[in-house]
Protein backbone atom coordinates (compact mmCIF):
# COMPACT_ATOMS: atom_id res chain seq x y z
CA UNK A 1 0.00 0.00 0.00
CA UNK A 2 1.42 3.39 -0.95
CA UNK A 3 2.23 5.93 1.76
CA UNK A 4 -0.02 8.96 1.89
CA UNK A 5 1.73 12.32 2.08
CA UNK A 6 1.63 13.62 5.66
CA UNK A 7 -0.74 16.45 4.73
CA UNK A 8 -3.37 13.97 3.50
CA UNK A 9 -2.73 11.38 6.21
CA UNK A 10 -3.36 14.00 8.89
CA UNK A 11 -6.76 14.72 7.38
CA UNK A 12 -7.92 11.09 7.39
CA UNK A 13 -9.66 11.29 10.77
CA UNK A 14 -12.18 8.74 12.06
CA UNK A 15 -14.93 10.38 9.99
CA UNK A 16 -12.90 9.97 6.81
CA UNK A 17 -12.43 6.27 7.50
CA UNK A 18 -16.21 5.98 7.51
CA UNK A 19 -16.17 7.83 4.20
CA UNK A 20 -13.62 5.33 2.85
CA UNK A 21 -16.08 2.55 3.64
CA UNK A 22 -18.81 4.51 1.87
CA UNK A 23 -16.51 4.89 -1.14
CA UNK A 24 -15.86 1.13 -1.14
CA UNK A 25 -19.59 0.39 -1.33
CA UNK A 26 -20.26 3.04 -4.01
CA UNK A 27 -17.33 1.78 -6.10
CA UNK A 28 -18.58 -1.79 -5.80
CA UNK A 29 -22.05 -0.91 -7.12
CA UNK A 30 -21.01 2.02 -9.36
CA UNK A 31 -24.15 3.63 -7.95
CA UNK A 32 -24.90 6.18 -5.20
CA UNK A 33 -28.49 5.00 -4.85
CA UNK A 34 -27.64 1.30 -4.44
CA UNK A 35 -24.88 2.17 -1.98
CA UNK A 36 -27.36 4.30 -0.05
CA UNK A 37 -29.73 1.33 0.24
CA UNK A 38 -26.99 -0.91 1.65
CA UNK A 39 -25.73 1.77 4.06
CA UNK A 40 -29.23 2.88 5.12
CA UNK A 41 -28.48 6.46 4.09
CA UNK A 42 -29.97 8.89 1.62
CA UNK A 43 -28.29 9.30 -1.76
CA UNK A 44 -27.52 12.87 -0.78
CA UNK A 45 -25.72 11.74 2.38
CA UNK A 46 -23.66 9.25 0.37
CA UNK A 47 -22.75 11.94 -2.17
CA UNK A 48 -21.76 14.30 0.66
CA UNK A 49 -19.48 11.67 2.21
CA UNK A 50 -17.77 11.04 -1.12
CA UNK A 51 -17.26 14.77 -1.68
CA UNK A 52 -15.69 15.12 1.79
CA UNK A 53 -13.35 12.24 1.02
CA UNK A 54 -12.38 13.70 -2.36
CA UNK A 55 -11.66 17.05 -0.74
CA UNK A 56 -9.50 15.41 1.93
CA UNK A 57 -7.53 13.38 -0.59
CA UNK A 58 -7.30 16.19 -3.11
CA UNK A 59 -8.43 13.99 -5.99
CA UNK A 60 -11.57 13.13 -7.93
CA UNK A 61 -12.66 9.54 -7.33
CA UNK A 62 -15.68 9.37 -9.66
CA UNK A 63 -16.72 10.74 -13.02
CA UNK A 64 -20.35 11.76 -12.66
CA UNK A 65 -22.19 11.00 -15.88
CA UNK A 66 -25.84 11.63 -16.78
CA UNK A 67 -27.28 8.36 -15.49
CA UNK A 68 -24.30 6.58 -14.02
CA UNK A 69 -20.92 7.05 -12.44
CA UNK A 70 -17.49 5.66 -13.29
CA UNK A 71 -14.26 5.47 -11.34
CA UNK A 72 -11.40 7.77 -12.27
CA UNK A 73 -7.89 6.32 -12.48
CA UNK A 74 -7.29 7.50 -8.88
CA UNK A 75 -10.60 5.94 -7.88
CA UNK A 76 -9.65 2.62 -9.48
CA UNK A 77 -6.33 2.67 -7.63
CA UNK A 78 -7.96 3.42 -4.28
CA UNK A 79 -10.68 0.81 -4.85
CA UNK A 80 -8.08 -1.86 -5.59
CA UNK A 81 -6.10 -0.95 -2.47
CA UNK A 82 -9.16 -1.01 -0.22
CA UNK A 83 -10.34 -4.37 -1.57
CA UNK A 84 -6.90 -5.86 -1.03
CA UNK A 85 -6.67 -4.37 2.47
CA UNK A 86 -10.09 -5.70 3.51
CA UNK A 87 -9.19 -9.15 2.19
CA UNK A 88 -5.90 -9.14 4.09
CA UNK A 89 -7.65 -7.92 7.24
CA UNK A 90 -10.21 -10.72 6.99
CA UNK A 91 -7.41 -13.25 6.60
CA UNK A 92 -5.52 -11.78 9.56
CA UNK A 93 -8.57 -12.02 11.82
CA UNK A 94 -9.38 -15.58 10.79
CA UNK A 95 -8.19 -18.59 12.82
CA UNK A 96 -4.45 -19.05 12.44
CA UNK A 97 -4.43 -22.82 12.03
CA UNK A 98 -4.79 -23.90 8.42
CA UNK A 99 -5.53 -27.45 9.56
CA UNK A 100 -8.79 -26.24 11.13
CA UNK A 101 -10.14 -25.04 7.79
CA UNK A 102 -12.69 -27.51 6.47
CA UNK A 103 -15.61 -27.67 4.08
CA UNK A 104 -16.46 -27.47 0.40
CA UNK A 105 -16.32 -24.49 -1.95
CA UNK A 106 -17.70 -24.17 -5.46
CA UNK A 107 -15.64 -22.28 -8.02
CA UNK A 108 -16.84 -21.26 -11.49
CA UNK A 109 -14.17 -20.55 -14.12
CA UNK A 110 -13.61 -20.11 -17.81
CA UNK A 111 -12.92 -23.59 -19.26
CA UNK A 112 -9.55 -22.79 -20.81
CA UNK A 113 -8.17 -21.06 -17.73
CA UNK A 114 -9.34 -23.98 -15.59
CA UNK A 115 -7.80 -26.62 -17.87
CA UNK A 116 -4.51 -24.91 -18.69
CA UNK A 117 -3.72 -22.90 -15.56
CA UNK A 118 -5.85 -23.64 -12.49
CA UNK A 119 -6.24 -27.43 -12.44
CA UNK A 120 -2.48 -28.12 -12.76
CA UNK A 121 -1.94 -26.04 -9.59
CA UNK A 122 -4.70 -27.50 -7.41
CA UNK A 123 -2.45 -30.18 -5.92
CA UNK A 124 -0.56 -27.36 -4.18
CA UNK A 125 -3.80 -26.09 -2.63
CA UNK A 126 -4.84 -29.60 -1.58
CA UNK A 127 -1.49 -30.10 0.15
CA UNK A 128 -1.81 -26.85 2.10
CA UNK A 129 -5.49 -27.16 2.99
CA UNK A 130 -6.36 -30.88 3.16
CA UNK A 131 -9.70 -30.19 4.84
CA UNK A 132 -11.08 -28.09 1.97
CA UNK A 133 -12.77 -29.72 -1.03
CA UNK A 134 -13.14 -27.81 -4.30
CA UNK A 135 -16.05 -28.28 -6.67
CA UNK A 136 -14.87 -26.73 -9.94
CA UNK A 137 -17.48 -25.83 -12.56
CA UNK A 138 -16.61 -24.40 -15.97
CA UNK A 139 -18.53 -22.49 -18.58
CA UNK A 140 -18.54 -19.52 -20.93
CA UNK A 141 -21.76 -17.98 -19.65
CA UNK A 142 -21.62 -14.62 -17.87
CA UNK A 143 -21.23 -14.81 -14.10
CA UNK A 144 -24.58 -14.80 -12.30
CA UNK A 145 -24.51 -15.54 -8.58
CA UNK A 146 -28.32 -15.33 -8.46
CA UNK A 147 -28.84 -18.46 -10.54
CA UNK A 148 -25.65 -20.41 -9.80
CA UNK A 149 -24.80 -21.94 -6.47
CA UNK A 150 -21.17 -20.83 -6.47
CA UNK A 151 -18.83 -19.18 -3.96
CA UNK A 152 -16.21 -17.74 -6.32
CA UNK A 153 -15.85 -17.07 -10.03
CA UNK A 154 -12.84 -16.45 -12.26
CA UNK A 155 -13.43 -14.55 -15.49
CA UNK A 156 -11.44 -13.18 -18.43
CA UNK A 157 -12.86 -9.70 -18.85
CA UNK A 158 -12.46 -5.97 -18.41
CA UNK A 159 -15.06 -5.71 -15.63
CA UNK A 160 -16.57 -3.88 -13.87
CA UNK A 161 -18.70 -6.05 -11.59
CA UNK A 162 -21.42 -3.83 -10.08
CA UNK A 163 -22.55 -5.04 -6.67
CA UNK A 164 -19.78 -7.64 -6.42
CA UNK A 165 -16.26 -7.73 -5.01
CA UNK A 166 -13.54 -8.34 -7.57
CA UNK A 167 -9.77 -8.64 -7.63
CA UNK A 168 -7.58 -8.50 -10.71
CA UNK A 169 -5.56 -11.70 -10.61
CA UNK A 170 -3.37 -11.34 -13.69
CA UNK A 171 -2.97 -9.31 -16.83
CA UNK A 172 -2.57 -11.25 -20.06
CA UNK A 173 -0.50 -10.97 -23.23
CA UNK A 174 -1.02 -12.71 -26.55
CA UNK A 175 0.93 -13.93 -29.56
CA UNK A 176 0.36 -16.41 -32.40
CA UNK A 177 1.45 -20.00 -31.68
CA UNK A 178 1.69 -23.16 -33.77
CA UNK A 179 3.52 -26.45 -33.88
CA UNK A 180 7.20 -26.39 -34.93
CA UNK A 181 6.45 -28.39 -38.08
CA UNK A 182 3.60 -26.06 -39.12
CA UNK A 183 5.89 -23.06 -38.68
CA UNK A 184 8.53 -24.69 -40.85
CA UNK A 185 6.05 -25.83 -43.52
CA UNK A 186 4.68 -22.29 -43.95
CA UNK A 187 7.97 -20.40 -43.42
CA UNK A 188 6.45 -18.46 -40.54
CA UNK A 189 9.47 -17.75 -38.34
CA UNK A 190 10.06 -14.02 -38.52
CA UNK A 191 7.56 -13.64 -41.39
CA UNK A 192 4.08 -12.70 -40.15
CA UNK A 193 3.05 -11.78 -43.71
CA UNK A 194 2.97 -15.52 -44.48
CA UNK A 195 -0.06 -15.87 -42.21
CA UNK A 196 -2.22 -15.07 -45.24
CA UNK A 197 -1.60 -18.64 -46.45
CA UNK A 198 -2.30 -20.28 -43.07
CA UNK A 199 -5.33 -21.67 -41.31
CA UNK A 200 -6.31 -19.46 -38.37
CA UNK A 201 -7.75 -21.08 -35.26
CA UNK A 202 -10.37 -18.95 -33.47
CA UNK A 203 -11.76 -18.98 -29.94
CA UNK A 204 -15.28 -17.77 -30.69
CA UNK A 205 -16.03 -17.10 -27.00
CA UNK A 206 -12.79 -15.45 -25.96
CA UNK A 207 -14.72 -13.07 -23.69
CA UNK A 208 -18.31 -12.01 -23.17
CA UNK A 209 -19.94 -10.82 -26.40
CA UNK A 210 -16.78 -11.43 -28.44
CA UNK A 211 -17.05 -11.96 -32.19
CA UNK A 212 -15.83 -15.32 -33.44
CA UNK A 213 -12.51 -13.83 -34.65
CA UNK A 214 -12.11 -11.09 -32.02
CA UNK A 215 -8.66 -12.09 -30.75
CA UNK A 216 -7.15 -12.44 -34.19
CA UNK A 217 -8.77 -9.22 -35.39
CA UNK A 218 -7.12 -7.25 -32.56
CA UNK A 219 -3.68 -8.74 -33.23
CA UNK A 220 -3.84 -8.56 -37.02
CA UNK A 221 -4.97 -4.95 -36.94
CA UNK A 222 -1.60 -4.09 -35.40
CA UNK A 223 0.60 -6.52 -37.33
CA UNK A 224 -0.87 -8.11 -40.48
CA UNK A 225 -4.24 -6.57 -41.43
CA UNK A 226 -4.49 -8.65 -44.59
CA UNK A 227 -4.40 -11.91 -42.61
CA UNK A 228 -7.96 -11.37 -41.39
CA UNK A 229 -9.18 -12.11 -44.93
CA UNK A 230 -8.02 -15.73 -44.72
CA UNK A 231 -10.60 -17.97 -46.35
CA UNK A 232 -9.73 -21.00 -44.25
CA UNK A 233 -10.25 -21.09 -40.50
CA UNK A 234 -11.44 -23.38 -37.74
CA UNK A 235 -13.53 -22.06 -34.87
CA UNK A 236 -13.86 -23.47 -31.35
CA UNK A 237 -15.60 -22.19 -28.23
CA UNK A 238 -12.56 -22.70 -25.99
CA UNK A 239 -9.01 -21.42 -26.21
CA UNK A 240 -7.58 -24.72 -24.96
CA UNK A 241 -9.16 -26.49 -27.95
CA UNK A 242 -7.38 -24.01 -30.22
CA UNK A 243 -4.15 -24.91 -28.42
CA UNK A 244 -4.73 -28.64 -28.94
CA UNK A 245 -5.54 -28.06 -32.61
CA UNK A 246 -2.37 -26.01 -33.07
CA UNK A 247 -0.25 -28.70 -31.37
CA UNK A 248 -1.65 -31.17 -33.87
CA UNK A 249 -0.62 -29.05 -36.88
CA UNK A 250 -4.07 -27.75 -37.88
CA UNK A 251 -3.08 -24.09 -38.01
CA UNK A 252 -2.06 -21.04 -36.00
CA UNK A 253 -3.83 -20.13 -32.75
CA UNK A 254 -3.81 -16.89 -30.80
CA UNK A 255 -2.01 -17.96 -27.65
CA UNK A 256 -2.55 -16.37 -24.26
CA UNK A 257 0.69 -16.51 -22.31
CA UNK A 258 -0.72 -17.94 -19.07
CA UNK A 259 -2.47 -20.71 -21.01
CA UNK A 260 0.27 -21.76 -23.43
CA UNK A 261 3.49 -21.13 -21.51
CA UNK A 262 3.92 -24.79 -20.51
CA UNK A 263 3.39 -25.86 -24.14
CA UNK A 264 6.07 -23.42 -25.28
CA UNK A 265 8.46 -24.72 -22.62
CA UNK A 266 7.96 -28.38 -23.57
CA UNK A 267 8.37 -27.61 -27.29
CA UNK A 268 4.95 -28.66 -28.61
CA UNK A 269 4.23 -25.04 -29.58
CA UNK A 270 6.45 -22.25 -30.84
CA UNK A 271 6.17 -18.47 -31.12
CA UNK A 272 7.02 -17.91 -34.80
CA UNK A 273 6.95 -14.11 -34.54
CA UNK A 274 8.74 -13.62 -31.26
CA UNK A 275 7.77 -13.37 -27.58
CA UNK A 276 4.52 -12.22 -26.01
CA UNK A 277 4.74 -8.48 -26.62
CA UNK A 278 1.08 -7.63 -27.27
CA UNK A 279 -0.90 -6.83 -24.12
CA UNK A 280 -4.43 -8.20 -24.12
CA UNK A 281 -7.17 -5.65 -23.39
CA UNK A 282 -8.65 -8.24 -21.00
CA UNK A 283 -7.45 -9.61 -17.65
CA UNK A 284 -8.32 -12.43 -15.25
CA UNK A 285 -10.53 -11.40 -12.33
CA UNK A 286 -11.64 -13.21 -9.21
CA UNK A 287 -15.19 -12.29 -8.23
CA UNK A 288 -17.49 -13.02 -5.31
CA UNK A 289 -20.57 -11.63 -3.62
CA UNK A 290 -20.17 -8.77 -1.12
CA UNK A 291 -21.01 -10.92 1.90
CA UNK A 292 -18.10 -12.04 4.07
CA UNK A 293 -16.61 -15.25 2.72
CA UNK A 294 -16.44 -18.35 4.90
CA UNK A 295 -12.92 -19.20 6.03
CA UNK A 296 -12.64 -22.10 3.58
CA UNK A 297 -13.33 -19.74 0.64
CA UNK A 298 -11.08 -17.04 2.10
CA UNK A 299 -8.03 -19.31 2.14
CA UNK A 300 -8.72 -20.29 -1.47
CA UNK A 301 -8.86 -16.59 -2.43
CA UNK A 302 -5.53 -15.86 -0.75
CA UNK A 303 -3.93 -18.96 -2.27
CA UNK A 304 -5.23 -18.07 -5.73
CA UNK A 305 -3.94 -14.50 -5.52
CA UNK A 306 -0.54 -15.79 -4.40
CA UNK A 307 -0.14 -18.22 -7.31
CA UNK A 308 -1.35 -15.49 -9.68
CA UNK A 309 1.40 -13.20 -8.39
CA UNK A 310 3.91 -16.02 -8.90
CA UNK A 311 2.67 -16.63 -12.44
CA UNK A 312 2.99 -12.95 -13.30
CA UNK A 313 6.51 -12.49 -11.93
Amino acid sequence: MYNLPPRIADRLDSGQFANLHTFLVVARYRSFSKAAEELCLTSGAVSHRIKRLENALGMDLFVRLTRQIALTSDGERLFSILQRTMSELAAALAPASEEQVEGRITVYARPSLAACWLVPKLADFAGKFPGVSVDLRVGNEPIDFRTRNIDLAIDYTRGPFPGLISYKLMDESVAPVCSPSYAAEHSLVGSPANLVDCTLLHDSLAWNNASHDAEWALWCDQHVPEATTNRRSFTFDRSDLCITAAENHLGVAMGRKHLVQSHIENGTLVLPFGPFSEASPYSYYLVHQPEDLPRRAGVFVEWLREIARSSSS
